[in-house]
């Protein structure tokens, strides 16, 4: 068999971890304010809004976003606050 014509599968890091296995993402308020406010200003630029939180990636705040506003996260959030 000839490999050459084989298409190459893309090579992954590690696993890809399920939106509902997600740790939750602990701001302080401060973090949490400059997220909504730079949200606001620029959109979903998560780069750039984890650019002015020193030690916070992209990731982390994208993921916060979405815990904060999707509704399938509701039901855990509540959990964590009783």
């Amino acid at each position: 068999m000839d490999n050459r014509w084989r298409r190459k599968q893309p090579r992954t890091c590690g696993q890809e971890v399920s939106s509902t296995e997600w740790e939750l993402v602990n701001l302080s308020e401060q973090e949490e304010d400059l997220v909504y406010r730079m949200y606001r200003l620029v959109g979903d630029r998560w780069t750039l809004i984890a650019g002015r939180i020193p030690g916070r990636k992209p990731e982390e705040i994208e993921r916060f976003w979405i815990m904060k506003h999707a509704e399938g996260f509701a039901e855990k959030r509540l959990r964590r606050a009783d």
